[in-house]
């Protein structure tokens, strides 16, 4: 963990570290948090303020790239069916409108997408090392999915916000 920790402090400032530890322990007055981390992910906007239509393009856009980058990932023939498995429950994740209903659900397809893109488990202590050495982007994104609690009381409103972070860097990844 100090490893990653040091690694991470090359390609983020301590501000917006801080920001997660933020938006994690708040219950509301997040948004400034939220914003600091969707901007470690690439957004110049005012991430906390998106509008319902801009929150539907961020779906589509999502939707339309996870796809791709689960259909085009190559895995062993056993995993073929972990790969139809994952395009199903994005079907479902995207069809359900509770965003806290869903939160479990978007974690385990981040983490099922994880684990066929890179071939490994990504609840391995060395894996968000790992990925901060090869691909620093992906690296910030995987520090922030892994520090997300894996089960929450957090509201719709907050449920969503961290759901649409996540989205965020994949749509764009």
């Amino acid at each position: 963990m100090i490893k990653q920790a040091e690694i991470l402090s090359e390609f983020l400032d301590k501000c917006t570290v801080s920001a997660l530890s933020d938006f994690l322990t708040k219950s509301n007055d997040y948004d400034d948090s939220a914003d600091k981390i969707a901007s470690a992910f690439g957004s110049n906007q005012d991430f906390s303020n998106m509008t319902t239509e801009d929150a539907s393009k961020l779906l589509s856009s999502f939707k339309n790239n996870l796809t791709l980058l689960i259909q085009k990932t190559w895995v062993e023939k056993s995993d073929i069916a972990l790969k139809d498995q994952l395009l199903y429950q994005l079907d479902i994740f995207l069809s359900n409108e509770s965003w806290r209903d869903n939160y479990d659900l978007f974690l385990q397809l981040i983490n099922q997408a994880v684990f066929l893109m890179f071939g490994q488990k990504p609840d391995n202590p060395d894996f968000a090392e790992y990925t901060l050495r090869i691909d620093p982007e992906f690296g910030i994104f995987w520090w922030y999915i892994s520090n997300l609690p894996p089960k929450t009381e957090w509201s719709d409103e907050k449920c969503r916000t961290a759901m649409l972070l996540g989205m965020y860097f994949l749509a764009n990844y």
